[in-house]
Parts: structure tokens; C-alpha cells; sequence
């Protein structure tokens, strides 16, 4: 029997709940119930609330996801080497 395809989207953390259970928003405004993948949970990658993350989606399920990255914010701007001295 076939897979079934994957939705891959971005979403925000809203809410951490127990037993590596969040609380995601998606772009569209939609709230799920995602997990954390094995992968990050092997890896002891830390979710919080606020952080970006990619999930995956069934389309016979859209009120759940898994998790498998946090991205990462946009790196902040170094001031320029001598910047703020007197």
C-alpha cells in the first residue's frame, strides 16, 4: 500500500503541554496538536514557546502535526567593531 503525501508547513509555538505535546499555530490562523519527532527527540533539541517550527501534516488528519525542525531565528546584526566606545 502507498504512503499517503505529506503537508509540510511552518508554524509558531503558542503553548508547551505535558508529554512533548504543543500548541501550534499554523500561517492560516489554525491551532493543532503537535508532537515532537524522534529525531529531535534524540537529539534533546529544546522547543519553547515562540519558536518557528516545520511540521508535517496528514491530509486524512488536520488537527494533529509532528515536528521535525526548529528553525532558527534570523541571526542578529553584530554592531560594528568600535561601535558605542567613547
Amino acid at each position: 500500500m502507498a504512503e499517503e503525501p505529506v503537508i509540510e508547513l511552518e508554524g509558531k509555538i503558542l503553548q508547551v503541554l505535558p508529554g512533548t505535546m504543543f500548541r501550534i499555530e499554523l500561517p492560516n490562523k489554525h491551532v493543532v496538536l503537535g508532537r515532537i519527532s524522534g529525531r529531535l527527540r534524540k537529539n534533546f533539541i529544546r522547543i519553547n514557546p515562540g519558536d518557528r517550527v516545520r511540521v508535517e501534516m496528514s491530509p486524512s488528519d488536520l488537527s494533529q502535526a509532528r515536528i521535525v525542525f526548529r528553525l532558527r531565528d534570523a541571526p542578529r546584526s553584530m554592531p560594528p567593531p568600535g561601535a558605542g566606545r567613547g
